[in-house]
């Protein structure tokens, strides 16, 4: 089997489009006047439900990519389930080769984690936070597994965003 043949047949499984987002630990954690680190997020369509006691939630990251290094150092990370109408954010997130996270943050409403500190998408149809209990080198990712912390309903509007066969899609 070639990686052509099983990127195909992978492409035929529909799944749901979440942006995973942290922040950056500080500089100098030790010092309170040092600035904040930078946010960080990620579209991502392999994010799954583990477990619901405890409640447990995993997403895969390719071994090495920006969220990937930043997860192995800051623990508290966040979700949030798009919408079919936040296909831009997903698009945007997903670029190779893209600008700066401050920049694609710059024009997106969100709130603050409470326990994460993580960006939470405005308009999302569910919120996460996490923080990581285990993670499993997989091949070419990591496979991380958080326990939910807190999960909210913002938005009950719109479908969600969907991909299947290498396109964004949504609900008929």
């Amino acid at each position: 089997m070639s990686n052509d043949e099983f990127r195909a047949a992978m492409s035929r499984l529909a799944a749901g489009v979440v942006l995973v987002t942290a922040q950056e630990p500080p500089l100098d954690p030790d010092d309170p006047m040092a600035p904040a680190g930078e946010d960080v997020g990620m579209t991502a369509t392999a994010f799954l439900s583990v477990s619901l006691d405890p409640p447990l939630v995993m997403v895969s990251l390719r071994t090495g990519s920006r969220m990937d290094d930043l997860l192995a150092e800051q623990p508290l990370w966040a979700v949030s389930v798009l919408t079919e109408s936040q296909r831009h954010i997903a698009g945007r997130f997903a670029m190779k080769g893209r600008i700066s996270d401050r920049l694609l943050f710059e024009d997106i409403a969100y709130t603050r984690g409470r326990e994460s500190g993580a960006p939470l998408v405005g308009g999302a149809l569910a919120t996460l936070e996490c923080r990581t209990e285990q993670t499993v080198a997989a091949g070419d990712h990591t496979l991380v597994i958080g326990r939910v912390l807190t999960a909210e309903l913002p938005s009950g509007d719109g479908g969600p965003l969907l991909y299947f066969r290498g396109r964004y899609r949504q609900l008929d």
